[in-house]
């Protein structure tokens, strides 16, 4: 399964600022399938430790924390040498030995010509605690679900050549405008966790993907109780179930704590939603109160939307029919889908969440990013309408010299405004820069 975060797996091992690598990201976005296949690719030999199932690493880890030990022992207990630069040591579900992730310390400052790489469910949770790793003394790299390339990559290989070979404008060919918009929609029922894109690629029964859709879904709501320490589990599954009806909300400027419960008040949700956000399993845009650069000094921090790490999942969560995709009908959730969709897309080019622009009661940009020292304003359209109130208004009170609406329209520059089409949100600032 090609993804992109190997490129980065490469780089991180070439790299003179090489550390002990930590992968962050919700759980099934297949952070371990990386590690292994990145060892075997890259590595002559690997050393899997996970300490979820293997009590005696634990104890090493928990007995010592010279690294040289740790090596010694560690190739005693699998049997084999480990090499610096040719073994990598893989240290999975870290989280459950606090004393291996606090080893990495001493891995970076007397063992850094060994190459170790951890991960761990719900690490994101537990990396949010203060002093809880060696700051510093790591490199992070997060993972996500398959974006659209990666998902074209696993199911269409001559399309993601094409979409590969997309730098510029030039590069766009309107013949395959039909055969891509397609793909688009099977996204959105398929989304991008890894379980479901190589169900579908082998098997291609949707009845198979929606059941794993709903196993993940369960996994989490599951792991709220079993993980969520001193934040109250009952508030974060409250949250978690309330993002669909959040962004279904006719006026959906900004999460309303009164739609989980009557009488719900921030502070009883703030460490659920950043619980949450932490997790990997939500991602949370702000508002800002002028679309100036940059963009981060301007945000109003308790005005927020919530979203979901994958399109496909929060298909599943709305129940949204595959008839009503596929047949492109009209449905009032289906602009809230799109949103979730490109979210989705942008989220793994930027170091940072876009934002989104209500600046005025039903007028609102639904993304604001920054490009450069520009401002660039982004509207989701889920079909081909152009009727856009709030972005025609801030157009001509703004006249930005750049703005981009996504839609299922062809590519298309008129004026200040590109539209590009849904399928190419990933390439939105490869198309501006042309």
């Amino acid at each position: 399964m090609y993804r992109k975060t190997m490129a980065e797996l490469k780089e991180w091992k070439a790299s003179r600022r090489r550390k002990p690598l930590v992968l962050k990201g919700a759980r099934q976005v297949g952070k371990t399938w990386l590690m292994n296949e990145f060892a075997n690719e890259e590595y002559d030999d690997s050393i899997y430790i996970s300490f979820d199932k293997d009590v005696e690493a634990t104890k090493i880890f928990d007995e010592t924390k010279d690294p040289k030990v740790i090596l010694q022992r560690l190739s005693l207990m699998r049997g084999k040498p480990i090499s610096p630069g040719k073994t990598l040591i893989i240290l999975d579900e870290i989280q459950e030995c606090p004393n291996a992730l606090g080893s990495l310390k001493y891995f970076n400052e007397e063992a850094n010509e060994h190459h170790v790489i951890t991960a761990g469910s719900l690490l994101g949770t537990y990396l949010a605690k203060p002093a809880s790793y060696p700051v510093g003394k790591v490199n992070l790299l997060n993972v996500h679900p398959l974006t659209f390339e990666e998902y074209l990559a696993a199911s269409d290989p001559g399309m993601h050549q094409y979409y590969r070979e997309i730098k510029t404008a030039k590069d766009y060919v309107s013949a395959f405008h039909g055969r891509m918009t397609e793909h688009y929609r099977k996204y959105l029922i398929i989304g991008g966790m890894p379980e479901c894109v190589q169900s579908w690629v082998q098997h291609e029964n949707p009845e198979e993907v929606h059941a794993i859709q709903g196993e993940i879904v369960s996994l989490y709501e599951n792991d709220f109780s079993k993980h969520s320490g001193k934040v109250n589990s009952g508030r974060i599954l409250q949250v978690f179930r309330s993002i669909v009806p959040q962004l279904a909300k006719e006026n959906s400027e900004k999460f309303m704590y009164a739609a989980i419960a009557k009488s719900a008040r921030a502070k009883d949700f703030e460490a659920a939603i950043e619980w949450l956000v932490s997790s990997g399993i939500v991602r949370r845009i702000q508002n800002i109160a002028k679309p100036e650069y940059p963009l981060r000094a301007y945000e109003i921090l308790n005005h927020f939307k919530l979203f979901l790490l994958d399109v496909g999942l929060i298909k599943h969560m709305a129940q949204l029919s595959n008839k009503s995709i596929l047949l492109a009908e009209s449905f009032p959730f289906k602009g809230q889908l799109a949103e979730n969709y490109v979210l989705q897309q942008l989220f793994p080019l930027l170091d940072y969440p876009p934002n989104f622009y209500a600046f005025a009661q039903d007028r609102e940009i639904d993304f604001m990013l920054q490009h450069g020292e520009m401002v660039v304003p982004v509207e989701v359209k889920s079909g081909e309408s152009k009727a856009a109130v709030s972005f025609k208004s801030y157009i001509k009170k703004h006249a930005p010299s750049m703005a981009v609406r996504l839609s299922t329209k062809e590519y298309l520059v008129n004026g200040a405004i590109t539209n590009i089409p849904l399928y190419l949100a990933g390439k939105t600032f490869d198309l501006l820069n042309t």
